[in-house]
């Protein structure tokens, strides 16, 4: 008995309760409303309580119920209802448009029912009984649920209700986890069968009250979690993986916070992590008692964590074509990384390392797709096509997609997901990343998590991902299995809507980037074309309205610094670094712009006024034990290195900036250790405040001429800071390439010395490294000895008539004429 009737609520919604027998009397009333012998009905429509009404209606006519996602484009949409031929469509007012554009091009005529004209409250329609509804013939087709199209176009799978039964018993019978006590959270879309058996049918069947929560809003979520006092919530690993983050991030803040959970992984103990972790059960309701997932692998460390927090995470393993439970994970036998053991009324086999199973559960076989039917259902045996094996205790664990597994030209066989998981455990800083093989070179794309790359005070993106993540990893492992290409992108990769990766589609996204971006209409008014002007001048390359400022333009912070004053003088916006990182494309700045603005009178950035300006800076103190160890330094790097310096005596007495190619970690240290010490005495180095966190780095900063500055949210400040050393008559080193080089070759100078040396008139010294990075390169702890290390200090540059950009190249070329 799918649904019948019982004295307590079925359905919570918006703060209103749909009792068991108001639900029937609505199912009742729908039924009324199309012909008993309609063959197939199709559903197009948000989660909702109609969506349900006219759901079981059709169950009660005998017709089969084609649930169709309700994003769907026009052309998704035509080519379902074409493949099925439905001849009822129920939808909500939001998506009778793109039916009835649909309908226009059929050869026959649908009969179109949208939920907002159907007018009846349960219980006030004649004729409506609230009797159960009769039992289905178990071999009828109950559905057609068309796949997701992971690797292609999707294919309508039919479903018994046989084989929807063998499900709902499983869970409420077999293993009471859905029970009439429980109240479940219907969040995921129900055209998927993994939320339409877990959030509705099983629940309903089985008598518990299902929750429906109004959107995937955060703060919707939670309202319906409290209000609702939930018990049990069915979601896929995305969103579990999201919900622990946001958790163990809150923990991580907080030291006593992380020794507690520390505490609970080792005691592991459910009833002490609950007690511990009291506050973090309150914020979902306080009543969960199981996390239902399915729909894709769950990320092990996931697991792991909403364990140690005390919450029973069941995950399970099936697919639409098992409607969909192949095997779950029964409460108190989690086993982190398996999806339980088989349901009782399903065998499974390992053949040829793919999952095969059979039982009541699987599927009648693909609509119209016979040949496709024959591929996947032999003898009864339904192929996944999913990798894995089975432990002694028939504990199944999913190793991959058969279809995914990459085959490169040698033959080499490589696991995508494998090569994902190692990438995203290198670094908090990957939102999303995608590996897949384009002209036999393997390739990743990634999204970067933005919020993290702003907390680690990553400028460069493009050069972090390429050397502190991608070269990391392919050093790490087999050359076959090494990333040769990568691509940042600033949107999410393409997925099914139960979040599982459309990895066909990643060498189309990646190829065709640019096309997209040449052919997106470019805005005409007049913020965005002088923004657009302002960004292609400083850029000297072609801008998109779409262009992502650090991804496709690759600004760095001193870009970004020049484009928020040009922002403030020619419209008069104050933009917060901040706000600014919320509108990171050339069109969303412009529009921001637009709205904001207070004028619009054309000016270039005046670096003359923004150095002008006062900052408090209280300049470190100067230790006598400064001299004692640069000397002792200098003895050191002479007799472990081959170490000399000249062309001290080029070296002003006015205040001057030391320019230095960067090779290695002691650049800074080999500078210093051939500076006299009057001199030394008064030149000063900078350093990024995420290197020194710590209060004994602070204190040693503080007292060593180290000026600490923060890059990341307050770089004009920085600069300005930076100005008021050479104001004061002092001198600072600044390493133009912003960072250490990773092949020894001289990277790109920035043009920040170029603009204190031109906007405060003051000398630029090049000097040029030798040896160092053969002696440490990136990625090495220790030095090796006997290097040949040179340091030569070249004759001041002035800067006169120079422009920043000429200042910048001949200092690079002096530096660069003395490498060897």
């Amino acid at each position: 008995m799918f649904l019948r009737n019982r004295d307590k609520t079925a359905l919570l919604y918006k703060g209103k309760e749909i009792t068991y027998d108001a639900l029937l009397k609505q199912v009742v009333f729908y039924s009324k409303l199309f012909p008993q012998s309609t063959q197939r009905v199709l559903i197009f429509s948000e989660n909702r309580p109609e969506w349900i009404f006219c759901f079981y209606s059709a169950w009660k006519n005998a017709s089969t119920v084609v649930p169709v996602d309700c994003f769907s484009t026009v052309d998704e949409v035509a080519y379902i209802i074409k493949d099925c031929t439905p001849e009822v469509f129920f939808c909500s007012r939001e998506r009778e448009t793109i039916l009835r554009q649909v309908a226009e091009s059929l050869d026959y005529t649908p009969l179109i029912l949208v939920f907002e004209d159907i007018s009846a409250e349960p219980g006030t329609s004649d004729d409506c009984s609230s009797a159960d509804l009769k039992n289905p013939v178990m071999d009828d087709t109950a559905l057609i649920i068309y796949t997701s199209g992971t690797t292609g176009s999707p294919k309508g799978v039919m479903l018994s209700y046989e084989n929807v039964f063998a499900n709902v018993e499983a869970v409420s019978i077999g293993t009471p986890i859905l029970t009439s006590i429980e109240r479940v959270l219907m969040l995921l879309p129900l055209h998927h069968i993994f939320p339409l058996i877990g959030t509705m049918v099983a629940p309903l069947s089985a008598g518990a009250t299902v929750a429906l929560c109004p959107s995937l809003k955060p703060e919707d979520i939670v309202n319906t979690l409290h209000d609702n006092r939930v018990t049990i919530i069915i979601g896929v690993p995305r969103l579990f993986k999201m919900i622990c983050k946001g958790v163990i991030d809150r923990i991580n803040r907080k030291r006593v916070a992380r020794l507690l959970f520390i505490l609970a992984e080792k005691a592991n103990s459910r009833t002490l992590s609950r007690r511990l972790f009291k506050t973090v059960h309150k914020k979902f309701g306080g009543e969960l008692k199981y996390l239902v997932c399915g729909g894709a692998a769950l990320d092990p460390d996931t697991c792991r964590n909403f364990t140690t927090l005390g919450f029973e995470i069941l995950e399970g393993y099936g697919m639409t074509e098992a409607a969909p439970m192949i095997a779950f994970t029964r409460p108190g036998q989690v086993t982190i990384g398996s999806a339980g053991t088989a349901m009782s009324c399903t065998d499974i086999e390992i053949r040829e390392n793919e999952i095969v199973a059979s039982g009541k559960n699987i599927m009648q076989g693909y609509y119209n797709r016979p040949e496709e039917t024959a591929e996947t259902l032999k003898d009864g045996w339904l192929y996944t096509g999913d990798l894995g094996h089975l432990d002694e205790k028939g504990r199944l664990f999913i190793t991959g997609r058969k279809k995914e597994i990459i085959v490169l030209a040698s033959g080499k066989n490589i696991n995508p997901v494998l090569i994902e998981q190692k990438l995203e455990q290198l670094t908090d800083c990957i939102n999303e990343v995608g590996v897949f093989v384009k002209d036999d070179i393997l390739q990743a794309v990634i999204q970067p998590h933005f919020v993290k790359v702003r907390e680690n005070g990553i400028s460069d993106l493009e050069d972090h991902f390429r050397w502190k993540i991608i070269d990391v990893y392919n050093q790490a492992v087999s050359p076959s299995k090494r990333i040769l290409k990568f691509t940042l992108i600033n949107e999410e990769l393409p997925k099914t809507r139960l979040s599982k990766l459309r990895r066909f589609q990643l060498p189309d996204l990646v190829g065709n980037r640019e096309a997209r971006k040449k052919e997106a209409e470019q805005p005409d008014f007049e913020e965005y074309l002088i923004i657009k002007g302002f960004i292609e001048k400083q850029t000297t390359r072609e801008i998109y309205p779409d262009d992502h400022l650090e991804i496709d333009i690759a600004m760095d912070s001193l870009d970004q610094v020049s484009l928020l004053a040009f922002l403030h003088s020619t419209f008069g916006v104050e933009l917060s670094e901040e706000k600014f990182k919320n509108h990171q494309t050339v069109r969303l700045l412009a529009e921001f712009v637009r709205e904001k603005k207070e004028k619009i009178s054309v000016e270039l950035v005046n670096w003359h006024e923004i150095l002008k300006e006062q900052v408090d800076l209280a300049l470190p103190k100067t230790w006598v034990t400064a001299s004692f160890f640069k000397n002792l330094s200098r003895i050191f790097f002479t007799f472990y290195f081959k170490f000399k310096g000249k062309g001290q005596e080029n070296l002003p007495d006015t205040p001057c900036i030391i320019a230095p190619n960067h090779q290695s970690f002691y650049d800074a240290m080999f500078v210093a250790s051939l500076l006299k010490n009057k001199f030394l005495s008064k030149t000063y180095f900078y350093a990024k405040q995420k290197h020194v966190k710590n209060k004994l780095l602070r204190f040693l900063a503080d007292r060593n001429n180290i000026i600490v500055v923060d890059i990341n949210s307050g770089l004009k400040e920085s600069i300005q800071k930076l100005a008021e050393v050479l104001k004061t008559g002092r001198n600072i080193i600044i390493f133009p390439e912003g960072t250490r080089s990773k092949d020894g070759n001289l990277g790109d100078f920035k043009k920040l010395f170029a603009i204190l040396s031109k906007e405060l008139q003051v000398p630029v010294v090049p000097v040029t490294i030798n040896g160092a990075y053969k002696a440490l390169p990136t990625g090495s702890m220790i030095p090796k000895p006997f290097c040949p290390i040179s340091v030569t200090f070249q004759p001041p540059v002035f800067p006169g008539e120079h422009t920043y950009e000429s200042l910048t190249a001949q200092v690079f070329q002096k530096v660069e004429k003395e490498l060897y």
